[in-house]
This record gives structure tokens, sequence and C-alpha cells, in this order.
């Protein structure tokens, strides 16, 4: 017996910095770099946050950049 599979098209995420035409991700932004963390502490990946490759980059970086800064936590206890 075979599986079926849903074949709908999904809505294409876009990505937010290009809507609000942000040039990049800026470290000291805390509440916009919350969105893209999970509560793990993990950054989400492109697919699910709907980034383009560009800001998803800048995005990596400013996280990693706020981790080191300790303004976010690497882990959550």
């Amino acid at each position: 017996m075979k599986r079926e599979r849903s074949r709908g098209r999904r809505k294409k995420r876009i990505c937010s910095f290009c809507v609000e035409k942000l040039p990049e991700a800026d470290y000291k932004d805390i509440s916009r770099l919350k969105k893209y963390v999970t509560e793990r502490g993990k950054v989400l990946p492109r697919r699910i946050s709907g980034n383009c490759a560009r800001h998803q980059r800048t995005l990596t970086t400013a996280i990693k950049r706020a981790r080191i800064m300790a303004l976010l936590p690497f882990v959550t206890e």
C-alpha cells in the first residue's frame, strides 16, 4: 500500500529583510534575532525562516556576534 503525498503547492516564504529593505542583520537588534533562534538556541535554517541566501548569511553572523557579546544565550538551561 503506497502512501499518498499531498501535491498542494506551499506558499513561498519571502525574506523579511528584503521586504523591509534592510541591508543586513544587526547584532544589536535582539528582538529581530530572537525570531530566528529556536527555544533551544539553534539558528533556524533558511528553508524554515524563509530568508534569501544573502540575508541568511548575515543573520547567522549577527546571531553569533550577539552570542559572543552575551546579548543572546548559546543554549537554554
